[in-house]
């Protein structure tokens, strides 16, 4: 029987590159669609670092003028993962990360590199490599948003394609003389097209041109239906909601084991929960705060973004230091958010502690460490931080938007009863309501037998890709099926 093969579309995935929750899925789901007979290969630009980490590598295919200039893609593989890697030295041979330069601002031809990975996936999927033609096409945010626009005017038999949402507050939008470029017949450039708003809109064109719409929650499916949570993009997806579906992402649950993990001061699991306190220990040592054993730990492992909520923690922390409780933070982003951080940790030393930039160790150890996890975000597609939180019994107080609400059963009386909550939900997402939240903490904190049966129940939900493998494996099986009919 022949194998179903995916390509999976991606600018980044984990661990050979990270900038966020999209590589951390990227990375994660090949394996999970393994189990199902899923042959997944992922077609990612050759950055510095994806070149360097690969072990055994073939050139598949010679390209003599790829947007600018001559490239080669490699068949390879690196960090458990099956790889084409587009070695485009013109296009992705740079200091920086995947998107900006040192500087911090984003490469002036982010057009013409993304173009390049959309134009080479569709290149696949017509049998560019004759080992590897896939049956879907799977194109991750809008940097390979025109996967499916290149397929959809290649005008020949073509394998389904799928477009995923991870955040659609990144859009991929450039002035309309970058159309001439891509390489698309002159009609693509109208309102059922790439064009959008008189610009060339690449997860516009993923949207208005895959077979199927996918986003990483159900919650958020609902939500970018909406004007305030569409970003513009509302209109399109409501013409197309027969072909929306939230699947919500999973966690990669071996990476994330807290009776195996080596990051972390001590091992621990729901029945031996007593060899949790050592990570507290230390984790309070580590960012220098006040021992006190009985004092509420809040964590945070986040961006410091305006998405994120941060700033209504830092006008809720005389609050969070009213009612004896500490913090520890790790984040990276807005300055005005680190400053304010920054400083109160200043003011309060032994009771806040700062760690400004990501180190995954530090995440591993706070998640093991922290009584509970605050994720107060504004809008949040799915969420990771929360899911591993539930992995290690922080319990995580989070907004109720998207993927937080689909994820975290609020503690509140009805959940009590039935012995089901697992953290602590509010709305709206406000500084009041997130005080009254911090509040409502303090009181469960207060019944230590009900604490630690919220932590197992946390320990106990399953957070892994498992469910999330069999949605994206019927869902691509029922498109297959559909092409070839």
């Amino acid at each position: 029987m022949a194998s179903f093969k995916v390509l999976s579309v991606v600018s980044e995935v984990f661990p050979l590159v990270k900038t966020g929750g999209l590589a951390d899925v990227a990375g994660a789901l090949p394996a999970a669609l393994g189990h199902h007979g899923v042959e997944t290969r992922t077609l990612i630009p050759g950055y510095p670092m994806v070149l360097a980490s690969l072990g055994t590598r073939e050139a598949v295919h010679r390209f003599d003028d790829l947007f600018g200039g001559p490239a080669t893609l490699i068949d390879g593989r690196a960090g458990g993962l099956d790889l084409f890697v587009i070695d485009a030295p013109h296009l992705y041979d740079r200091p920086g990360g995947p998107y900006m330069g040192p500087d911090g601002l984003d490469w002036d031809d982010n057009a013409r590199r993304f173009a390049a990975l959309g134009a080479v996936a569709s290149g696949i999927g017509l049998g560019l490599v004759p080992g590897f033609v896939p049956d879907i096409v799977h194109a991750h945010d809008w940097q390979a948003g025109l996967a499916p626009a290149y397929l959809y005017y290649a005008g020949t038999r073509r394998p389904g394609t799928v477009m995923t949402i991870h955040n659609i507050a990144f859009q991929g939008q450039f002035p309309a003389h970058e159309f001439g470029m891509l390489g698309l017949p002159p009609h693509a450039f109208g309102l059922h097209g790439v064009e959008y708003y008189g610009m060339v809109g690449y997860l516009k064109a993923g949207l208005q041109l895959a077979d199927r719409i996918t986003t990483v929650s159900p919650g958020y499916a609902g939500e970018i239906l909406l004007p305030e949570a569409g970003m513009g993009l509302d209109g399109l997806l409501n013409a197309r909601s027969h072909l929306l579906t939230g699947i919500l992402n999973g966690l990669d649950d071996s990476g994330w084991n807290p009776a195996t993990d080596t990051l972390i001061a001590k091992p621990f699991d729901a029945k031996s929960l007593k060899a949790r306190a050592a990570n507290k220990v230390a984790l309070k040592e580590a960012f220098g705060l006040d021992p006190d054993p009985g004092a509420l730990l809040f964590g945070v492992v986040s961006r410091l973004s305006w998405q994120k909520g941060l700033d209504l923690l830092a006008e809720s922390l005389d609050t969070l230091l009213g009612l004896g409780a500490q913090l520890v933070l790790l984040g990276a982003g807005d300055a005005d958010l680190a400053g304010r951080f920054a400083g109160a940790a200043h003011v309060h030393p032994g009771r806040i502690g700062v760690q400004l930039g990501y180190d995954e160790g530090v995440a591993h150890r706070i998640q093991a460490g922290a009584d509970m996890l605050i994720v107060p975000s504004r809008f949040e597609p799915c969420g990771l931080t929360q899911l591993s939180a539930l992995r290690y019994g922080a319990l995580p107080l989070v907004a109720r938007v998207g993927g937080l609400a689909d994820t975290v059963i609020d503690v509140n009386e009805m959940a009590r009863s039935a012995g089901v909550g697992t953290g602590i939900q509010f709305a709206p997402v406000t500084t009041p309501a997130l005080q009254m939240a911090l509040k409502r903490a303090a009181g469960l904190w207060g019944d230590p037998a009900l604490w630690q049966k919220l932590q197992r129940n946390a320990m106990a939900t399953d957070v892994s890709w498992k469910r999330a493998a069999r949605q994206y494996d019927t869902l691509f099986r029922a498109l297959a099926a559909e092409r070839a009919g």
